[in-house]
């Protein structure tokens, strides 16, 4: 569910948007949306980005390759509550052309534009089949293509 949204104060320019909603079962005793859900958003934000740049896991299978989480970085900032708009942000910020990933998300309240969360993933390219780490096929490196820059991250 990617739409344009205007008014946010993205880190980076041109993120894929992927827009979700704080439902009941994501609430803690806190009575705020879970940390666990975050990374959860972050791995579905991937997912999503993944799919409409034309990588779904069907192609994972043809090539016998797909991108796996080496590592999570998460800095929560603020608090979210049921019923409020989330939207997560997503940017690619390294590839390395050969085994490593890295994404950087911000996730922002969609009712406030306050900032709630910043995080990164590193992937590494695996075969498929044996689960070893393996170099990306050219499908990977011409479609994963940076999207933002960021010191440190290429």
């Amino acid at each position: 569910m990617e739409r344009k949204h205007t008014g946010i104060a993205w880190d980076w320019p041109n993120p894929f948007i992927f827009e979700t909603r704080v439902e009941p079962q994501h609430i803690d005793d806190f009575q705020h949306t879970n940390n666990v859900v975050y990374l959860t958003w972050m791995a579905k934000t991937a997912w999503e980005h993944s799919k409409a740049l034309g990588l779904d896991f069907a192609n994972y299978a043809r090539l016998n390759r797909g991108m796996v989480v080496r590592r999570h970085e998460l800095e929560y900032l603020a608090a979210s509550r049921e019923g409020e708009t989330v939207l997560v942000g997503t940017w690619i910020t390294g590839n390395d052309g050969r085994l490593r990933l890295r994404r950087r998300f911000q996730m922002v309240n969609g009712n406030t534009g306050e900032t709630l969360l910043r995080g990164l993933t590193d992937f590494v390219c695996i075969n498929v089949e044996t689960g070893r780490a393996t170099r990306m096929p050219p499908e990977f490196v011409s479609t994963y293509t940076i999207t933002a820059t960021v010191e440190g991250d290429a």
